[in-house]
């Protein structure tokens, strides 16, 4: 086994599948039929799961681990800590999916979550539900030591892509006002000693969602926006106290609508977060190690590359593992990179691709590769 000077890290995109029981809690309380006995016993749930999760992460071998997002209903989550968010729901339209209706229904199986569209000012109103998060990571992580800690946090972009505006002018002052909004989030857990996970997937997923029938030029610019107002957002934060994760979404559809990633990887160079984790295991994007021999990893950017596909039951295999992790570390070397996930496991309580044990032997299929990687060379 290498020794810990060259040994290769392993992550995780941030969603880990909740307890039964939390995830129908959840669930219900998405849906607005939670019983005030339950809505009482909810933050005592949540706060021993997430000491439980943590452990297992560790017990697994992950080095950089977080609270599993087991609170939170999903990525619309931001809703509850935003104000201005009263109007009605407009669904998320997927072109892959479209063009394959037949399949719609199961790819989406299990998704429960309600997205209302923004009908007023927004400012940031979640502080207690931020800093009763926090102080369950910061409680379940006292006596360990990991290599590292974050905390996903949706990006701007994110919230735009899901959440309708139908009160700023324009969708630039949405953004804008998004991104000031959301600042408070992500100082906050950077305040707290942790790193601060951007959820990105508007960066690549607008592309057949947000905005399908653009061109890549026309996305391009899109892009450059979103990827201005994240700036803006976490401008007060280091670049080391941050990283970013881009995917093209995290559901069993054909993909075929994608963007490439030579298209949009100079854009997504220009984000401030030091550390960039992408989707790179999936049928769809597994090819993509080829762009960064072209388009050159900047000399202060870490890569984390998805070596284990977040939407597939098969358990992949060690070895084809450490393929996947010495193809990147070939490229730009093991001291910048770290071995990751496509996605998470549980992007919304109810939404499982993975079943929860096959998920958990994937991420120790990830550990283990990472390590065959590393006492390769």
């Amino acid at each position: 086994m290498a020794d810990d000077r060259t040994r290769i890290l392993t992550t995780h995109a941030g969603s880990l599948p909740r307890p039964p029981e939390l995830a129908e809690l959840l669930v219900t309380r998405e849906t607005g039929k939670l019983s005030p006995a339950d809505d009482a016993r909810l933050p005592q749930l949540v706060r021993a799961a997430v000491a439980v999760v943590l452990r297992q992460q560790l017990d697994t071998g992950l080095d950089v681990v977080n609270d599993g997002e087991l609170g939170k209903i999903g990525a619309t989550y931001m809703k509850e800590r935003l104000s201005g968010f009263d109007g009605e729901a407009t669904p998320l339209k997927l072109a892959d999916l479209a063009d394959f209706p037949e399949i719609t229904e199961r790819a989406l199986a299990g998704l429960v979550t309600t997205t209302p569209a923004c009908t007023g000012p927004i400012r940031y109103t979640g502080r207690d539900d931020l800093a009763r998060e926090l102080a369950n990571l910061t409680a379940a992580v006292a006596g360990t030591d990991p290599a590292g800690v974050f905390v996903p946090a949706a990006s701007p972009g994110l919230i735009g892509l899901f959440l309708a505006n139908h009160h700023y002018p324009d969708h630039e002052s949405y953004l804008n006002a998004l991104a000031e909004a959301m600042r408070v989030e992500y100082e906050a857990i950077a305040a707290a000693g942790f790193t601060v996970q951007l959820d990105c997937p508007d960066l690549a997923m607008g592309f057949h969602a947000q905005y399908a029938g653009l061109d890549v030029p026309e996305f391009r610019a899109k892009l450059s926006v979103h990827i201005e107002a994240l700036n803006s957002a976490v401008r007060n934060i280091d670049a080391d106290r941050l990283r970013m994760h881009v995917c093209w979404g995290n559901y069993q559809g054909p993909h075929h609508r994608d963007v490439e990633l030579i298209d949009i990887i100079d854009l997504l160079y220009s984000a401030k977060p030091r550390a960039l984790m992408i989707e790179a295991a999936n049928p769809r994007h597994g090819h993509e190690w080829q762009v960064f021999e072209e388009a050159r990893l900047p000399d202060d950017k870490v890569l984390i590359p998805g070596v284990i596909d977040t939407s597939t039951n098969y358990i992949e295999h060690p070895d084809l593992v450490a393929e996947r992790i010495s193809r990147y570390a070939g490229i730009v070397g093991r001291e910048r990179m770290v071995a990751g996930t496509d996605c998470g496991f549980a992007t919304f309580a109810s939404f499982l691709s993975v079943q929860p044990a096959i998920a958990w032997a994937k991420l120790g299929s990830l550990v283990e590769g990472a390590r065959r990687a590393a006492a390769r060379s």
